[in-house]
């Protein structure tokens, strides 16, 4: 069974930032199951017992190599997406984390082809297709120093 698709899936979104209005982004590999090439922010499944948090500081080292600073929680809302040609469900619970950008390393290189920090108003393309609405999410959150 797969999740996602034969179950509803539950992943964290998030989206990290370094408290000055730049956000961090990552390119997606060839490895990706899906937007290969596309900017992204950061995600990934939960795992049991795990609340919110706990999966997002667990994701943010496994992807990124560091642990955030804070995290704070943005929304929770259904996302409905085709995958191969069948309809797929999750809930995501999308967050923003502050980051140390001189902390912040490639985890996952067989997911990333690189990483890079951007300012919120010259964002780099093309992006995932779910990243401008979490980013709107996101925003309020990201101190613009």
């Amino acid at each position: 069974m797969k999740r996602g698709v034969d179950y509803i899936g539950v992943t964290v979104v998030f989206m990290c930032h370094d408290g000055n209005g730049r956000i961090l982004l990552h390119k997606r590999s060839d490895k990706c199951r899906d937007e290969q090439g596309r900017w992204d922010c950061g995600g990934g499944s939960m795992e049991f017992g795990e609340d919110f948090e706990s999966a997002v500081r667990r994701e943010v080292k496994e992807e990124y190599c560091v642990d955030p600073q804070e995290v704070k929680l943005a929304e929770i809302r259904n996302i409905f997406r085709e995958h191969d040609g069948k309809p797929t469900h999750w809930i995501a619970c999308i967050h923003a984390c502050k980051v140390d950008p001189a902390q912040v390393g490639i985890g996952e290189p067989d997911k990333m082809d690189e990483i890079g920090w951007f300012e919120i108003d010259d964002l780099p393309e093309p992006l995932h297709s779910c990243f401008e609405p979490h980013f709107e999410l996101v925003r309020p959150f990201v101190d613009l120093g």
